[in-house]
């Protein structure tokens, strides 16, 4: 069944990996949980520009729920100690939970903890367990970030870390992506990641395009020093026109109509080649409003839960 909302009332802020590399999450300890820590949050006016991502009531209200918890995690994937965050209820003796894998946006990066609840409280509060991946490099974590090349792995070890935790349905698992992560979404669909569903955000479907702004350019020689001999191979790697076929799972689509990071083209471009292929997809332009879905979050994500309920087994 093919699904199509254009709603026309309606973080490539990200730095990019180093030079290509190929990984193949194989490793027998890979998605091992290493160390669970409990998390202090700070208050609303210590982050920086928290602002895009959560009000000062929702921020307080989700930091005060002690319903729920969040950790801080420590996992295996290709022998290096990565970061994953948890938000999960307090008490989960007995009972099992849908999980959502968030994907945040962005490159290399510090604690993002406090940016990230008030989405995790909103998903969590219709029933979800949320995992999200900081990737290597990110919050502690060993390694590189490359950005879509060996970090994915830390994407696809997530589900054996989930299973691990004894909590979590493994037959409901879904991803929902932001910016950079809504791309490792689309790679983690195409590389066959058993999940029900996915949705993204803000989701570059074209690294060639994001590569012409003079934001990206000036850093390329930093993170890909051998860009001009392997432009093609990473271009191709990390844009999903490039395999629109591959993308089997249904797919919830959203993006801001004055978006300036990633133009409506890219996801418009990709929902016409899903509907070529009868791929079961929905698309949302809110128009007007940014990268992050500034103005929409809460529909934002009220319609990704629905997406996810939509596609659970039962």
């Amino acid at each position: 069944m093919i699904r199509l909302t254009l709603i026309v009332a309606a973080l490539f802020a990200a730095a990019l990996g180093k030079s290509e590399t190929q990984h193949s999450a194989t490793n027998a300890n890979d998605g091992t949980l290493l160390e669970a820590q409990s998390y202090g949050f700070p208050a609303y006016d210590k982050t920086e520009g928290i602002e895009f991502y959560s009000s000062r009531p929702e921020y307080e209200t989700a930091v005060a729920d002690k319903q729920f918890e969040f950790k801080k995690l420590r996992y295996s994937s290709d022998s290096l100690s990565v970061t994953a965050y948890l938000y999960k209820p307090a008490q989960t003796e007995g009972k099992t939970y849908p999980v959502i894998i968030f994907n945040r946006g962005s490159g290399p990066a510090g604690d993002s903890a406090p940016s990230l609840i008030s989405m995790f409280h909103r998903l969590a509060s219709s029933g979800f367990v949320i995992l999200a991946p900081q990737y290597r490099g990110s919050d502690g974590g060993e390694g590189r970030d490359e950005i879509g090349g060996s970090d994915l792995d830390d994407v696809k070890n997530i589900l054996p870390l989930a299973k691990s935790l004894g909590f979590i349905d493994m037959k409901n698992l879904f991803m929902y992506g932001e910016s950079r992560g809504g791309m490792m979404t689309y790679q983690a669909i195409r590389d066959g990641i058993q999940i029900n569903a996915a949705a993204v955000f803000g989701a570059f479907t074209d690294l060639e395009i994001m590569n012409k702004s003079p934001y990206v350019q000036k850093i390329i020689p930093q993170i890909w020093p051998d860009y001009e001999t392997h432009k093609e191979e990473i271009i191709r790697r990390r844009s999903a026109k490039y395999w629109p076929d591959r993308l089997s799972v249904p797919l919830l689509i959203m993006n801001g109509g004055a978006d300036q990071q990633v133009d409506p083209i890219q996801p418009l471009q990709l929902a016409e080649q899903l509907q070529s292929l009868g791929k079961t997809y929905e698309l949302i332009v809110y128009a007007k409003d940014d990268h992050f879905l500034e103005h929409n979050r809460n529909d934002r994500d009220q319609r990704a839960i629905a997406w996810f309920e939509s596609c659970m087994v039962r």
